[in-house]
């Protein structure tokens, strides 16, 4: 009879079972869809376009290379494929996930426990009407731990609220990602620039070297002018081909950013000279609440509240009830047994634990006002940043290179007619190459603080402006 009792015992538990995990399927879709785009909105920088997601294993996946484009490649191309296929967002993406499932073992109860026990095995049979004599027994409990003072409830709210800190990182490496491929897009931008300044270069000291070696021919000038000709040719030429390797390395770094190994776009297409709008500082300053590291302090302060409910909970001691069945074997009778127990709360109510939690809340409160000041901190010198190449390029773009490009041409159309030395040409031509790159750099440093601003305020700065004449010469 024990034995049917444990085998029917078995049967319920595996139908149990079969119902726990068929709960559990029709549970995982709906825990699946609702991720981290319902309780953590995306930011406005680089809202509309395409984000990795979570998905099944072997659903929806694009190989890196079939992901990288091959002809000309746009910002927004580049910031699309690096948010779709970046390893960093894929790693966030299946943390959001894991604590999704956190969330709902958060809520499942304990588990019933089954306990059997066999006594007084050998004891002498009692003789028939004899009382209280030592008699073999087998008794079967079943027992279930009843949690008091809402455990279950506040471990699910500590399991979402975390989950909820997850999707805000998951936001802050979003936006992480976006601002490091505008860089390095502004570096690959820059460097396409910087080559062709250098073939526009070369072909300028190939011109002077070839009036050089006339007026030499024509014994006007001496033969060493034109060592000092062909000795500019190499400097020129050697500092071509450093600007393609520089060129070659940059857009390897910005195809690593969406996975990829090898650059097989042939050009970045963008214009260096076109320029946003920059506002004021306080407009910026009045931004700041949308970036993520501030954004997310409301949820981390919840968060360290629902760890605090956590700790209190523990101090209402929880309840197991159990009921079972006893079998006196020598007497040929059956009992049912019932039963309750509770922990007495004499020594430990969890003080310790609800102190410590109370504390980590005050520090968050804490942490949040230094990371209000960090940030307002890091948006001041971006700004500083963007204003002195702001005025850079200005300064440039209006008297240095017109200014340059007219004194080479001026003093190369001197030394054709005998009025200008050579040094006065190596001169000019140094000082226009040397506005020209100084002119590149300030674009590209604009470009990158600008990218700097939008990420501190998650947001993309006004309409861009007219391009600032004049292009580089």
């Amino acid at each position: 009879m024990a034995f049917s009792i444990c085998r029917e015992t078995h049967r319920r538990v595996r139908r149990n079972c079969r119902v726990s995990c068929a709960l559990l399927m029709m549970l995982a879709p709906a825990l699946t869809s609702t991720g981290s785009a319902q309780t953590v909105p995306l930011r406005p920088l680089g809202a509309d376009l395409p984000v990795f997601r979570p998905v099944e294993l072997g659903a929806g996946e694009v190989s890196p290379s079939e992901g990288s484009p091959t002809g000309a490649l746009s910002l927004r191309e580049a910031l699309a494929l690096a948010l779709m296929q970046s390893p960093e967002l894929a790693v966030f993406s299946w943390e959001l996930r894991a604590r999704e499932a956190r969330i709902l073992q958060a809520g499942r109860p304990p588990n019933p426990m089954v306990s059997a026990l066999v006594e007084d095995l050998g004891a002498t049979t009692p003789v028939t009407g004899a009382e209280g004599l030592v008699q073999p027994q087998t008794t079967i409990q079943l027992s279930q731990m009843i949690e008091l003072g809402g455990k279950r409830v506040a471990r699910q709210r500590l399991a979402e609220r975390t989950r909820d800190l997850a999707a805000w990182d998951f936001e802050a490496a979003r936006i992480d990602v976006f601002t490091r491929v505008a860089r390095t897009f502004i570096d690959v931008l820059a460097s396409q620039q910087a080559v062709t300044l250098s073939e526009r270069t070369l072909r300028l000291v190939e011109e002077v070297r070839q009036t050089v070696g006339a007026r030499v021919t024509a014994g006007v000038v001496s033969p060493i002018e034109q060592t000092k000709a062909e000795v500019a040719l190499a400097t020129v030429r050697i500092e071509s081909d450093r600007a393609k390797r520089t060129l070659a390395a940059d857009r390897t770094r910005l195809a690593a950013l969406w996975g990829s190994a090898t650059a097989r776009f042939e050009s970045a297409a963008g214009d260096l000279t076109v320029l946003p709008a920059v506002p004021a500082f306080g407009e910026l300053q009045d931004r700041l609440a949308q970036h993520p590291e501030l954004a997310r302090w409301s949820t981390e302060i919840a968060q360290r509240e629902a760890a605090l409910d956590v700790e209190r909970a523990k101090r209402v001691p929880d309840v197991t009830v159990s009921a079972g069945y006893r079998r006196f074997t020598g007497l040929d009778s059956n009992a049912l047994l019932i039963g309750a127990s509770v922990p007495l709360p004499l020594f430990d109510r969890n003080r310790g634990g609800i102190q410590e939690a109370r504390d980590r809340v005050s520090k968050a409160q804490a942490e949040q006002r230094a990371a209000q000041m960090r940030v307002t901190t890091a948006l001041a010198e971006a700004y500083r940043a963007l204003a002195g190449a702001q005025d850079e390029v200005a300064a440039l773009g209006a008297s240095v290179i017109p200014g340059a490009q007219s004194a080479f041409e001026a003093v190369g159309e001197g030394y054709r007619l005998g009025r200008f030395g050579y040094l006065d040409v190596l001169d000019a031509q140094r000082t226009l190459v040397s506005a020209n790159a100084q002119y590149l750099r300030a674009l590209a440093e604009f470009h990158k603080a600008v990218a700097e601003v939008e990420r501190l305020i998650g947001a993309p700065l006004a309409v861009p402006a007219p391009p600032t004449p004049p292009a580089l010469q």
